[in-house]
């Protein structure tokens, strides 16, 4: 009883600017959550690229090797197009970084194929995208794009 007491003393000495338990509690636990969200989807990213890439390094592409084609914007993240190019190479993986699952797709190509293929992916928000490519030689190539997303199409 004597919380109670003083409890509502607070809340009337304060005005409206009172935090209740309740909400100093939502307050703290929505904190710990923008600290620790980020941190987990950036380890679910590099988990995914390094099983991947075997823990190899990949280099950037610059245009070389890899193109990833994707619109300037997204006026829906439900299915955004994405083409990759990727001539000779035997593997390609695409990642979306603010996805709740980055690992988007994998496509394994045969010997005579063109190495490039299309499909569309589903995109949460305003994003980097990823494209890595497992070259013959052992090397991984990587290419990204920003890509805004006016709705989003992922909930976690």
């Amino acid at each position: 009883m004597t919380g109670q007491v003083a409890l509502s003393r607070v809340r009337a000495v304060s005005g409206a600017h009172a935090v209740s338990r309740r909400g100093a509690l939502t307050l703290a636990l929505g904190a710990l959550a923008a600290a620790v969200v980020p941190q987990s989807a950036l380890a679910a990213l590099d988990a995914a690229v390094a099983g991947f890439t075997g823990g190899a390094a990949a280099v950037e592409a610059g245009g070389d090797g890899i193109v990833l084609t994707m619109p300037e914007l997204a006026e829906n993240g439900n299915a955004v197009p994405v083409t990759v190019s990727a001539p000779g190479a035997v593997a390609v993986m695409i990642l979306a970084t603010a996805n709740p699952f980055p690992d988007v797709c994998k496509a394994r190509f045969g010997r005579f194929s063109t190495g490039s293929f299309t499909t569309r992916i589903r995109m949460a928000a305003t994003q980097e995208v990823i494209a890595l490519a497992e070259m013959p030689d052992g090397r991984f190539l990587r290419t990204s794009r920003m890509v805004p997303v006016t709705v989003g199409g992922c909930a976690e």
